[in-house]
């Protein structure tokens, strides 16, 4: 940690921002092979237990609210990684993602009286208009399965923003995290359990990876980071994933978006960055998560 508070805050971010998008990339890899389910539960289980053996937190002396603050905080996680999972198996990761930001976006232009925001939303949506290939594509031929799925991941991840911050005054750093893991894990786990017979050396090895570059890395370097970070400068850097969720699916995964995919999820960028970064206050950033 002290070495990573000598690195400029926003390559901490950046990094954090490739370490999760290359990490999705990896998962859909795995998710054909033992499904949502089992990609997510292997993720969680790995992930939980590094960051118990991190945090150690105390499982008793909290109080009845910060209890029902860290399960929400837990069903929101659990259920964000479980829709974007399931996503992956039927949609372009950048396609994911990029739907899946609706819900950070829409959570912050909801609490903006700005009018440039409201602008940037209806922007944001014709741009998911574009991505999602809904006016190239007649309506019965699009997949509204993964198309559902990501837009739930993205209400998901707004559910997660709000319980993040409420859990960071209940309980003291990472303590509340490691927490809300172990409720994820454990609301996750029915859905992956059947897969457990496939989980060779290749998939532990897979699963590993994906919850390192998916959650613990990401993790601690936004620890780092935002205490050095303002939040227009985090907005903005966050608003980044679509693109690197797209330059991940084209490296690891080969998907290439077509010209008007591309066009749409420059209109999101731009859209987050608008209202993410430039709307921000230019106190210190509190750490969203993916």
């Amino acid at each position: 940690m002290s070495r990573l508070s000598s690195v400029p805050a926003p390559l901490l971010v950046l990094a954090g921002v490739v370490s999760v998008q290359f990490g999705g990339a990896l998962a859909a890899t795995l998710v054909p092979e033992i499904g949502a389910g089992g990609s997510v539960v292997m993720r969680l289980l790995f992930a939980t237990v590094i960051l118990l053996a991190i945090a150690r937190p105390r499982f008793r002396g909290h109080s009845r609210r910060a209890w029902l603050t860290v399960v929400g905080f837990g069903l929101a996680l659990g259920l964000m990684n479980f829709t974007f999972y399931g996503s992956l198996a039927h949609l372009p990761i950048g396609v994911a993602v990029t739907i899946e930001f609706l819900g950070p976006l829409l959570l912050a232009a909801s609490l903006s009286r700005r009018v440039v925001d409201l602008v940037a939303v209806l922007a944001a949506g014709a741009g998911v208009l574009l991505i999602s290939e809904a006016l190239s594509v007649p309506f019965a031929d699009l997949d509204w399965t993964g198309l559902g799925l990501a837009a739930t991941a993205g209400a998901c991840w707004a559910a997660y923003i709000i319980f993040s911050g409420r859990t960071g005054a209940e309980f003291d750093k990472l303590e509340g995290l490691a927490l809300a893991m172990v409720v994820a894990t454990l609301v996750t786990l029915p859905f992956g359990l059947a897969s457990v017979p496939e989980w060779d050396a290749s998939v532990l090895a897979r699963g590993l990876g994906i919850a390192v570059l998916s959650s613990v890395l990401p993790y601690s370097l936004e620890l780092v980071a935002l205490r050095r970070l303002t939040a227009q400068v985090f907005g903005i850097l966050l608003s980044l994933e679509p693109a690197v969720a797209a330059l991940a699916g084209l490296v690891v995964l080969g998907q290439v978006l077509h010209g008007w995919q591309l066009a749409g999820m420059a209109l999101v960028v731009l859209a987050s960055a608008i209202v993410l970064g430039l709307g921000a206050r230019k106190d210190p950033a509190e750490s969203t998560g993916s």
